[in-house]
């Protein structure tokens, strides 16, 4: 985790180094050298390095337990057992039958006996009469006839209009700026007049410009208008006409008829049938059963139990053993490059005095 936070920190680092410039003291400060910097560039190289690390191999191993084992023991016991034994016995049961009887009787009925018989009858009938009936009725009769009208449609038509809008934009510009010295880069000696010595660096500057300009844009414009155009209309007249029709009517008429009618009428009979009854008569019989009597006697069984016998078994299981292996990894390192800048003269280095002191920023000059 450590190692990624360090790798996630190397750009910004790297960003900070970039914008620190090391500058070479002039002659001012004790420097033969003059108009050079030394300025550090982050740059990546990727480099070998030991790692520790944790693997696991598979590894066999055996152990020993103790299981309990049922075992079946077969033990004979002596019990008491109930039997039912079957013994024949006699007993009397007296029962009831139905004996038939046949009796002969004389018995009335009564038939009805069929006749026929001519009867008179009156219907009425319908009769269809036929009549002629005329009748007026009026129609309509259509006609075609052309007419002048106008609809009204919306046309789209352009219009250009010359709008005015404003265009941003932008350059970048390097400017030259004067930063004051800081102590720890002259040294601390006291010479420069407690870091009242400035260096000019370069700074790059986004410059932001706004233009007004006028640009054409089309517009559609919604136009109606009438327009006149001819058509073909249907339409209708009314006009009398006169048919004649026949008209069919139902005159009622009244007729006589003799009509044959089957009715019947009750006799009294009579007729002699057998009839069969049945007379109760009561039995007795003797009859033979077997009952069920219940003994007890011993008998030996063969009863099946379990005991638990210690058996030590033998099992293998895998385990997975740790142990620190070191490799090599490749690892992305951001390192500073160290590069010498050419720039220009500063003011400490050029003498300030007129009378030839050959001294740079002598205390009259201060």
């Amino acid at each position: 985790m450590i190692r990624q936070l360090c790798l996630g920190m190397m750009p910004m680092l790297a960003l900070i180094f970039s914008c620190h410039v090391a500058v070479a003291d002039c002659g001012h400060c004790g420097s033969d050298e003059c108009g050079t910097r030394t300025v550090y560039r982050p740059e990546y190289v990727t480099e070998m390095r030991e790692v520790t690390c944790t693997e696991y191999t598979q590894e066999t191993r055996e152990k020993t337990c103790t299981i309990m084992r049922q075992v079946p023991k077969t033990v004979e016991q002596t019990r008491l057992v109930t039997v039912c034994v079957p013994q024949a016995r006699k007993r009397t049961i007296e029962y009831t039958v139905l004996t038939p009887v046949q009796e002969t009787k004389t018995v009335e009925y009564t038939v009805m006996v069929p006749y026929t018989e001519e009867v008179e009858q009156t219907y009425t009938v319908c009769v269809p009469v036929q009549e002629e009936k005329t009748c007026t009725y009026t129609v309509m009769v259509p006609y075609t006839e052309e007419e002048q009208k106008t609809r009204t449609v919306t046309k789209r038509v352009p219009e250009t209009t010359m709008r005015t809008v404003q265009v941003r934009g932008g350059h970048w510009e390097t400017q030259m700026v004067e930063v004051p010295c800081r102590p720890r880069r002259c040294g601390g000696c006291g010479s420069c007049g407690g870091c009242a010595a400035t260096r000019t660096v370069c700074k790059r500057v986004w410059v932001p410009t706004c233009e007004t300009k006028e640009v054409p844009c089309t517009t559609y414009r919604c136009v109606t208008e009438e327009v006149p155009y001819t058509c073909t209309v249907t339409k209708c007249r009314s006009e009398e006409r006169t048919k004649t029709y026949q008209v069919t009517k139902m005159v009622n008429e009244t007729k006589t008829r003799t009509v044959k009618v089957q009715k019947c009428k009750p006799e009294t009979r009579t007729r002699e049938c057998t009839v069969t009854r049945c007379v109760p008569e009561t039995r007795v019989k003797e009859c033979l059963y077997t009952a069920m009597v219940p003994q007890q006697k011993e008998e030996t069984c063969k009863v099946v139990t379990y005991e638990c016998v210690p058996e030590e078994v033998t099992s293998t299981y895998v385990v997975c053993v740790p142990h620190k292996v070191t490799k090599k990894v490749p690892v992305k390192v951001c390192k500073m490059v160290a590069v010498e800048v050419p720039v220009e003269k500063c003011e400490a280095c050029t003498p300030c005095c007129d009378d030839g002191c050959g001294r740079r920023h002598c205390r009259r000059c201060r």
